[in-house]
């Protein structure tokens, strides 16, 4: 028959367990705080126009966690920037692959995709930003501008097919009208986000930081 363990021996593997316990936490939330901080410094470097330094910086966290989707996100914000369209597209398009639930991405890829005039692939951009989350309000205001110019692309098509139609340059003057007003609110609004579209069409895309990391990158 075994002998009873000692109370003072059950203790002390309690106190054991939950000080392993409370170091692991600790450990936890400094990882988290060092994450953020890390975010918070790219960040910081992307608004105040510092983009190779905030390169520089996502590069190495990117190094030591690859599939993080924060920080690829800020990546992208970053190429985008910086002009490096065709990179920030794959960027965005791989994190697009990896974390399907994240409907940031999709919206970044299609401001992407309507500043080159490809205006099929923002639209399908969008509604799987809306698929993933229908409560995207910003995904469906976009959406809503690509519809507009899809249309202003066709109202002009059939314009150059049949120049005696009278009912096609009304519609066409009021989407023109539409996208002028947009760029002048634009160009006034000190609020825009700091990765926003030089461009009427698809202005509004997601500020560095906004995503929402869902799942665990490493």
């Amino acid at each position: 028959m075994s002998k009873p363990v000692p109370i003072y021996c059950q203790s002390l593997r309690t106190l054991l367990r939950i000080a392993l316990h409370s170091v692991f936490l600790a450990s936890a939330l400094t990882a988290t705080v060092a994450h953020a901080d890390e975010y918070t410094d790219v960040n910081q470097l992307v608004r105040s126009g510092q983009l190779s330094q905030a390169m520089t910086k996502a590069d190495q966290y990117l190094a030591v966690k690859p599939r993080d989707p924060q920080m690829r996100f800020l990546k992208g914000v970053i190429q985008t920037q910086a002009g490096q369209s065709a990179d920030a597209v794959a960027t965005f398009s791989d994190i697009t692959k990896d974390y399907p639930e994240l409907p940031e991405p999709y919206n970044n890829l299609a401001a992407l995709y309507a500043t080159q005039n490809q205006f099929d692939k923002a639209r399908a951009a969008l509604e799987m930003a809306i698929r993933t989350n229908p409560s995207y309000a910003r995904a469906h205001e976009n959406l809503g501008d690509v519809y507009a110019k899809l249309a202003s692309q066709a109202y002009s098509k059939a314009l150059q097919l049949d120049s005696k139609n009278t009912s096609v340059q009304p519609k066409l003057n009021i989407i023109s009208r539409l996208f002028a007003l947009e760029t002048k609110d634009l160009s006034s609004d000190q609020s825009a986000p700091a990765n926003t579209t030089a461009t009427a069409v698809m202005k509004k895309v997601e500020k560095p930081g906004s995503i929402v990391q869902k799942t665990n990158g490493g």
